[in-house]
């Protein structure tokens, strides 16, 4: 039996399921995600840590102005780059090995070719696709229904929940609650399902989205395939603050220029896992290299020579 908690939301065919972060497994996550397009994960960070991420951005956060599009409303601040910014949450949320498992079983790409009269195989893992701290404060207008995946131009057809296969979609977001997060004051909302709809058509009724509602430290994983968006804060006093990033296929172009956005210098201080998932590595076969090298040597003290990819 999955470790679903009693607050899982129905919409129609779907249930957008609730774990415990501490006790559930990827393999319920990911059946989870597979038919619903997303569920919550409660209790994925503590208090201590929530409050050390929010003060390792909050200099960001202050100094940004409104945006000038249409795409996120004047209300809302944002900060991106958080791999350098906020070290706390690259190490709780980015590298949590739940959720680290979670994108491998999802967006993990296996694949074989031939060399000469040998078969070669090879793995691709996930990599860091963007980071941002999105604060959205009172009178924020919603913003529109929309999926993350169009950035790789992703074409899907329609199918079934049984139907789906973890080579279909791109990329997978984490949404992490900086603050209390409900309807009133912009919880992000988004179609249950839409995962499994053919990309060439809109959201259609917006009565099927569920708010993605938290506490401080939960957090909500969604596939990229699935219409979602900030909502309005309709409130006169409250700031819906949130962390949101997304994992995607390692042979593919990151939204977020992670070599740019985190200094090199404070990039060379990180772990090894943390400096491959961001970029730093080789999408096996041979994608990623530097002078037919792996790009792990320039960030780390070691040797590597020419030698097969």
């Amino acid at each position: 039996m999955p470790s679903a908690i009693k607050d899982a939301k129905p919409t129609g065919c779907f249930t957008v399921d609730s774990f415990v972060a501490s006790t559930t497994t990827a393999g319920e996550v990911v059946r989870s995600i597979s038919k619903n397009g997303g569920c919550f994960l409660r209790g994925l960070v503590d208090r201590e840590s929530l409050d050390v991420m929010i003060k390792e951005v909050k200099p960001y956060l202050d100094a940004d102005v409104p945006w000038e599009g249409e795409f996120f409303p004047k209300e809302t601040r944002r900060v991106n780059g958080l791999p350098t910014k906020s070290p706390t949450y690259t190490e709780k949320v980015l590298m949590n090995p739940l959720f680290v498992e979670v994108s491998n079983q999802l967006l993990t790409t296996r694949s074989s070719s031939w060399v000469g009269g040998k078969e070669e195989h090879y793995t691709s893992l996930p990599q860091l696709n963007s980071t941002s701290v999105l604060a959205i404060g009172p009178g924020a207008r919603p913003q529109g229904l929309h999926r993350d995946d169009i950035l790789h131009h992703t074409k899907l057809s329609k199918i079934t929940a049984d139907q789906y296969t973890t080579d279909r979609d791109t990329a997978l977001g984490i949404f992490l609650a900086a603050s209390q997060t409900t309807v009133a004051n912009g919880a992000t909302r988004f179609i249950p399902g839409s995962h499994l709809d053919n990309s060439s058509f809109g959201p259609g009724d917006e009565s099927k989205a569920v708010y993605a509602e938290m506490n401080p430290g939960d957090a909500f994983l969604m596939l990229a395939s699935c219409f979602h968006g900030g909502s309005a804060n309709t409130t006169t006093d409250q700031t819906r603050m949130l962390f949101g990033s997304f994992m995607c296929r390692g042979y593919l172009r990151q939204e977020e220029n992670q070599f740019l956005a985190n200094p090199i210098d404070e990039v060379k201080k990180m772990s090894e896992p943390i400096q491959r998932m961001i970029g730093y590595s080789v999408s096996s076969p041979y994608c990623g290299w530097v002078d037919l090298k792996d790009p792990i040597s320039f960030v780390r003290d070691v040797t590597v020579g020419y030698s097969d990819l």
